[in-house]
């Protein structure tokens, strides 16, 4: 009896055993799978930033993050890791828009295109003023080009993602427009005349 006693205590410790290292082992497999997932909090609510020109001056913006959260979260983070400072403004066209951001060297991840045609309901216009994402071509391949719209351009609504407007240096935009030369009718800069930002700042 005693011996079956021994036998069975035996047994006992084994199986206890196998089950705490098969849980020692499968815990850090779980947690390594929760540290590993990426969580992005999206601004809400109103912010500021400044685009300074060289040799221009600085445009003021606010932004609005309630009606274009993940493209405002994307802007303002790229502003904040200087991811813009040096680029320039590639793409004029006199009445219409002044677009820059782009980079051939540094790449910015894609991100979901908030505009109406995409699902998504953002109610700000391409009017005088506003600031919009660039895209390349399909509905969520905007990542850090943008432009700064001249002129009314309604045929825009719906399909390209605002997300803020000028409230001061509209004048610069003006002037950008008017004297940098281009050379064809789709606004195409040369390089050395391209117009360099200096620093994009966040404020709020």
């Amino acid at each position: 009896m005693k011996k079956w006693m021994i036998i069975i205590c035996a047994f006992c410790f084994l199986v206890v055993g196998c089950g705490a290292k098969k849980a020692e082992e499968e815990t850090p497999k779980e947690e390594k799978k929760e540290d590993s997932t990426e969580k992005v909090e999206y601004l809400s609510g109103i912010h500021h930033v400044e685009i300074e020109i060289v040799d221009y001056g600085t445009i003021s913006l606010e932004l609005d993050a309630d009606m274009a959260p993940i493209t405002v979260t994307n802007f303002v983070n790229l502003a904040k890791e200087d991811f813009y400072d040096g680029l320039t403004f590639h793409r004029i066209i006199n009445g219409f828009m002044m677009q820059g951001g782009a980079s051939t060297e540094k790449k910015a991840k894609s991100i979901k295109g908030e505009f109406s045609e995409n699902g998504v309901n953002n109610t700000i216009e391409h009017v005088r003023g506003v600031i919009s994402i660039a895209r390349n071509g399909y509905y969520d391949g905007a990542s850090s080009q943008f432009f700064i719209v001249q002129r009314d351009s309604h045929h825009l609504d719906g399909l390209y993602a605002a997300f803020g407007h000028v409230t001061d240096g509209m004048n610069i935009v003006d002037q950008i427009c008017a004297n940098v030369k281009v050379e064809d009718d789709n606004g195409t800069v040369l390089e050395e005349n391209q117009p360099v930002i200096k620093t994009i700042r966040v404020i709020d």
